[in-house]
């Protein structure tokens, strides 16, 4: 976001995406327009709690520096802007156009207030934009679609072309029964029903901002799948809220699933570990993919947040942030194909370069316990690249946002154990951890060495630590609230055997 607000620097990252004030939290309306990446996101305009929901808006060229808007879909006496997604109307299929310019059109969902005669109802709605994102107007003939159901929400939107022709497919989730419904439609105004998947995988809570994508299997065109994302909360995979994908195929009606483990509304908490999650930290919802991307790619973004504790978070005036942006793939492993995603890294960037490297170390023997890395390698905003041989070795990592001698016991611990083959993330004595009684959390995940060797990429954003291993087969995204002074970086091994094979600090 490169911040330049005064509220809260102790905590406010540099470059996640936060509202200058006030709540954010689902990201909305991802679309790329004219050389520019729109994010909108549910946003309460008045205060730093969920509430009077309405659609932020945040502009960016390269999805690391942000500007903020005014609100652009503000809420109103009939009706909260719940989540939803933003399409390129470029053939002007809902007549929405003026004067030969295609449209941008939001579907959202309208939560029907007590003044509505729709009160209490979840329905499907428009708005359009002719100016390219920078004022919206409300479709008059709203809702479009309307199950007479109170839990039916988050329509993604999408062009389909197939066999039979090309049409919109919306696909929303009726939360409290965990299925995604599909729909297609001609115009964005009439939408007739296609199919239901679900329940399937993780059941335990609601399903909400559901996405399906398709893309190539090793960057092989000829070889696709389609992506199924849900998210649920509870039942994340590290606890509370959390994103699951589903890989299977897609005719233009109905998704099947290839990675289905379980199915029906009784959790089989025992497979858990068996489903295909996006991340496996605390801190990654609501994840959605932009639309009308160049390039065929696939960019995610996520809510850093968990509904468990997310409206009790140590900030002053703002709260909640967004991850960094990520393109996601599909690459074989084991005879079948997984997601993986790679950050769009800020240090990276057309107006950065390379970023500056700090500090650097080439491959060496880890020396038992705990060493400091100098200074020079300390602080609150930074890229670590680290490689690993683990040996015998026991546990060997990293560990963040140390207090030394001004915080002793304050530290986040990302460590990986050969014994079990699981990375894990210990944010006990992150820092302030003592705002609600769910957050002091360790995560773990699977994951297996690559010729006896563990990759790691690591982002650190004062409140936030984003983990990729193994070129992102694995991720784990979670919330630190340390102090100020509490930035230095170490490294560790239990026992003898382990070997650094390099590391890079970047700023």
């Amino acid at each position: 976001m490169k911040t330049t607000t005064g509220l809260d620097s102790q905590y406010r990252p540099e470059w996640h995406y936060s509202a200058e004030r006030n709540w954010l939290n689902d990201p909305n309306g991802l679309i790329y327009s004219n050389g520019t990446y729109h994010l909108f996101y549910q946003h309460n305009p008045f205060g730093d709690d969920w509430g009077n929901m309405s659609w932020g808006h945040a502009t960016s060229a390269d999805l690391n520096h942000w500007t903020e808007h005014p609100v652009a879909i503000p809420c109103d006496d009939q009706e909260g802007i719940f989540s939803g997604s933003a399409v390129a109307d470029v053939h002007n299929t809902s007549g929405f156009g003026v004067g030969g310019v295609p449209p941008l059109v939001a579907i959202y969902t309208s939560a029907y207030v007590g003044t509505s005669p729709l009160a209490g109802r979840q329905a499907q709605s428009l708005a359009y934009s002719i100016d390219d994102g920078a004022t919206w107007t409300k479709y008059a003939g709203n809702p479009v679609l309307d199950r007479a159901s109170s839990d039916f929400r988050d329509p993604k939107v999408f062009w389909y072309d197939g066999e039979a022709g090309g049409y919109w497919v919306m696909v929303a989730v009726e939360a409290l029964h965990r299925e995604v419904l599909l729909y297609k439609s001609a115009d964005l105004k009439s939408w007739e029903y296609l199919s239901t998947f679900g329940p399937a995988n993780a059941t335990e809570g609601i399903w909400e901002c559901p996405d399906l994508f398709e893309l190539p299997v090793d960057g092989d065109v000829a070889d696709t799948r389609w992506v199924l994302v849900v998210n649920l909360s509870p039942g994340g995979i590290a606890g509370g809220s959390g994103g699951q994908y589903f890989i299977g195929t897609f005719d233009g009606v109905t998704f099947s699933s290839e990675t289905t483990v379980t199915e029906g509304l009784q959790p089989d908490t025992s497979r858990m570990a068996d489903y295909g999650w996006l991340d496996w930290g605390r801190d990654y919802y609501a994840a959605v993919s932009f639309s009308n991307v160049p390039d065929g790619r696939r960019l995610m973004i996520g809510w850093m947040n968990n509904w468990q504790y997310a409206a009790s978070t140590p900030t002053d005036g703002w709260r909640s942030a967004m991850s960094l942006a990520r393109e996601v793939g599909l690459v074989s492993r084991g005879g079948r194909p997984v997601l993986v995603q790679e950050a769009v890294d800020p240090f990276r960037d057309q107006e950065l370069g390379q970023g500056v490297e700090l500090f650097a170390l080439g491959r060496q023997p880890l020396t038992p316990g705990m060493t400091w890395l100098p200074a020079e390698a300390h602080g609150d905003v930074l890229r670590i690249d680290a490689e690993f041989e683990p040996g015998p070795a026991g546990k060997v990592g990293l560990v963040l946002r140390a207090g030394m001698e001004s915080n002793p016991a304050e530290r986040t611990v990302l460590a990986y154990d050969s014994a079990t083959g699981e990375l894990s993330l210990d944010r006990t004595e992150s820092g302030n951890v003592k705002f609600d009684a769910t957050f002091p959390s360790v995560e773990r995940v699977y994951v297996p060495l690559e010729n006896g060797r563990l990759k790691l990429r690591v982002f650190v954003d004062r409140c936030s630590v984003e983990v990729f291993a193994q070129d992102g087969l694995a991720t784990i995204t979670d919330l630190v609230f340390p102090a100020n002074s509490s930035n230095a970086v170490g490294l560790l091994a239990e026992g003898d055997g382990g070997t650094l094979v390099s590391l890079a600090v970047v700023r």
